[in-house]
């Protein structure tokens, strides 16, 4: 059975993150969320959130809303 994409409160759309990992750790990783029933990227959503929660406090979202509604430019960075 197909696990269910779960999205947490206020993160409507996603961007791509790509992170380079040691392939024994991937696959431990893997085994484990797959032990757990939930998908790799549920795991490193809720890892980000909590280490941004941990910096910032709860109010991050509020202050990441009002720099998007002030024109603050969206989306990835480019590197040259």
């Amino acid at each position: 059975m197909p696990r269910r994409r779960t999205v947490a409160p206020g993160e409507e759309r996603t961007a791509r993150l790509t992170l380079l990992i040691d392939p024994r750790k991937k696959q431990v990783f893997e085994e484990v969320c797959a032990a757990e029933d939930v998908t790799p990227s549920q795991v490193v959503r809720r890892m980000i959130r909590e280490y941004i929660e941990s910096r910032l406090g709860h109010a991050w979202q509020e202050a990441a809303e009002a720099r998007a509604g002030s024109g603050a430019r969206k989306g990835p960075s480019r590197r040259t």
